[in-house]
């Protein structure tokens, strides 16, 4: 989970507040002297932390949270509102060039992850309508043309590269103008990962720079080198005025050192965040919705947006309809498993849910995740009749010991699945007489929801 170790320190620290009917001042203070350790833990910059616990105390000791009946959560809306602003406020937004032609150049470290960037990026402007091109201007690194080109294949968005005997400054140039003799209307232009402290390789991105003017120089940083995140940042802000940050593994970074402290320190916005290997874990940078995340709050804006761009608006009111008129076969079943399954895994769904406890977003889906992998593999060793007609596999056990062969399962693995099934028709029959009386509530007793 990202942010996890901040976020439990963070969340205990203001548990502690919570319950309690009225709040002194030693209270806030020895509760923001946790919070400030929890930030220091985190590898969060020490010139960010004071200046984030000094506002949270001033904003604390007033009448309105002393005086409230519920301090505990004033003081948690002030610390969520202050997290929000310190990571900048709202979201910050691509910048489109009024000629036609955006140029992005994405600059960072080795190993940062810019060539992945570049594929996540453009398929992300492919669905908002754009028609990107990527530029293949790192020719120091091995192999990374190619890299880029099978980027680029995997997602279906051309590729212009010169090989690597060129300068970087002539193949951005040659790439802008077959960008816009072939209609492309945003240009990705994939730099070289240097040194920020390599005076030759930073002055060829400035030339760069001064060739194509760039819209956007986004500044692509690895969030798990936490404060010396920052000091990259402000190289490279220093030398070519980046316009953005995207942070990549995000997933893997429990402490936030690095979000927490760039956009203070740099003041300049995080765009993207990566969040995953995958070409769609990739995400817009919202700060409102972080700080709720890493105050245990949830996250059900990116959840349900997640869900839109994941189910086919018509396909799931036809399962909706099959599953109310109890006409739901195990193909529904398939296509309803593969729909959730595009939400991503199961951890991260439990970390967007409002009010989940932390024993529940801290478990191991590992095990749940393979029994569904289990469940798709027995559909899937079904003939598509079977698949039409769920009474086939459950009167017939010679149709059992074959799906249970063609599936690597066990009798009983099969019998499970065909009891879970059955028992979610008679629910559903049960729910559709309720509705009929005007009554709700058996979700949560629904085994596809547990």
């Amino acid at each position: 989970m990202a942010f996890e170790g901040l976020a439990d320190k963070l969340q205990e620290a203001l548990k502690k507040l919570k319950g309690k009917g009225k709040l002194t001042e030693k209270d806030i203070k020895e509760a923001m002297r946790e919070v400030k350790l929890a930030l220091l833990e985190a590898d969060v910059n020490y010139k960010v932390v004071k200046t984030f616990i000094s506002s949270v105390s001033t904003q604390c000791s007033g009448s309105e949270v002393l005086d409230s009946l519920t301090p505990g959560q004033q003081v948690i809306k002030i610390v969520n509102n202050e997290l929000t602003n310190l990571m900048g406020g709202s979201e910050s937004k691509l910048n489109y060039s009024d000629n036609g032609t955006t140029i992005i150049m994405l600059v960072g470290l080795q190993g940062a992850g810019k060539t992945t960037v570049c594929g996540k990026l453009a398929l992300q402007l492919k669905k908002n309508n754009k028609r990107p091109l990527l530029v293949a201007c790192d020719v120091y690194r091995p192999a990374a043309i190619k890299q880029l080109e099978v980027v680029g294949s995997q997602i279906d968005i051309p590729v212009f590269q010169m090989g690597d005997k060129i300068s970087p400054v002539d193949i951005a140039k040659a790439g802008m103008a077959h960008g816009r003799d072939n209609g492309n209307n945003v240009i990705i232009i994939d730099t070289a990962g240097r040194l920020h402290i390599d005076e030759a390789l930073m002055g060829e991105l400035e030339d760069i720079k001064s060739e194509i003017n760039p819209t956007e120089i986004l500044l692509v940083v690895d969030s798990m080198t936490g404060q010396d995140a920052v000091n990259v940042a402000e190289s490279f802000n220093n030398t070519l005025d980046i316009t953005g940050v995207i942070l990549t593994k995000l997933d893997g970074d429990t402490r936030g050192g690095a979000a927490l402290s760039i956009r203070h320190m740099t003041e300049k916005p995080i765009k993207f965040i990566g969040v995953g290997e995958k070409m769609t874990d990739f995400e817009v940078f919202y700060p409102d919705r972080m700080a709720s995340r890493i105050l245990g709050m949830g996250d059900v804006l990116t959840l349900i947006e997640k869900a839109q761009e994941a189910f086919d608006e018509k396909s799931a009111q036809d399962l909706s309809t099959k599953m109310m008129e109890n006409d739901f076969n195990y193909e529904d079943y398939l296509s309803a498993m593969d729909q959730m399954k595009k939400l991503g895994s199961l951890s991260s769904i439990m970390e967007m849910m409002p009010g989940m406890p932390k024993e529940m977003q801290n478990v191991d889906f590992t095990a749940g995740e393979k029994a569904i992998a289990k469940q798709k593999a027995i559909i899937q060793s079904m003939s598509p009749k079977e698949r039409r007609n769920p009474k086939l596999v459950s009167t017939v056990s010679s149709r059992k010991k074959r799906i249970a062969r063609g599936s690597g399962s066990t009798i009983q693995e099969v019998n499970k699945l065909i009891k879970g099934y059955e028992m979610m028709k008679k629910q559903m029959k049960q729910m559709k007489s309720l509705q009929k009386k005007g009554k709700k509530g058996l979700f949560g007793k629904m085994p596809f929801m547990s």
